[in-house]
């Protein structure tokens, strides 16, 4: 079914920061920092993928999604739903059915045999496609997706992800740049105020992390091994 009434983007976020609190999805650590893909250190770390095991929260989420990229967006923007490889996979797959339309999904690199094919799926030349993902940092990673989307004459001016970091100013120009407009649930702000409210961690913890989110290349630098 495709959603069309639904709470105003602050109340989205409120909700789907909590929701993201309740399954366990958030993991904050400031004694012994998580250390990121960048191999940067973070006293934070989230799991979207967790996700897909809670069906009411997963739907709900889901719900929000499209319906935030349909406002944004438009209700008619869309002819091929994709997913990153491969956390985005399940997401896109649930936004497209909400959305009526084909699911298709973009591997990290080319298949090395066969085809050697990027996109799974069937994508066509036109097609006005939504990158589907987890979530997004710096936007950086979402590249290389967006272009092996457009290789195939497609075109794709838009990413949704549930989480976006919202704390590295590059990010929207990193996308803006590349033809790209990013459209999210929720950020580490939103969980952060989420957390205090609920007291699910402690105050020092949660003092700790807001140092890091107004500073976090200062932090990741003074912490850095």
């Amino acid at each position: 079914m495709i959603p069309t009434s639904f709470p105003d983007k602050d109340e989205i976020a409120r909700l789907s920061a909590s929701m993201l609190l309740e399954i366990g999805a958030v993991h904050f650590n400031a004694v012994e920092p998580f250390i990121l893909a960048s191999g940067l250190p973070s006293p934070t770390y989230i799991d979207c993928r967790k996700l897909i095991s809670y069906p009411r929260i997963r739907s709900t989420l889901m719900d929000f999604l499209t319906v935030t990229v349909m406002r944004d967006a438009g209700f008619e923007a869309f002819d091929n739903i994709a997913g990153g490889e491969t956390a985005g996979i399940p997401f896109a797959a649930f936004v497209a059915e909400r959305m009526a339309l084909p699911m298709s999904y973009v591997r990290k690199k080319p298949k090395g045999y066969g085809r050697g094919a990027r996109i799974e799926g069937v994508m066509s030349e036109g097609d006005r496609v939504l990158l589907v993902e987890d979530l997004t940092t710096d936007g950086g990673s979402k590249l290389s997706f967006v272009d092996a989307i457009r290789e195939t004459g497609a075109s794709c001016a838009h990413t949704a992800v549930i989480f976006y970091y919202g704390i590295f100013p590059e990010t929207i120009d990193t996308l803006g740049k590349h033809g790209v407009s990013l459209h999210h649930l929720c950020t580490w702000w939103d969980v952060l105020e989420a957390a205090r409210a609920g007291e699910k961690f402690d105050e020092t913890t949660l003092n700790e992390v807001e140092n890091f989110l107004r500073a976090p290349r200062d932090w990741q630098a003074a912490r850095k091994k």
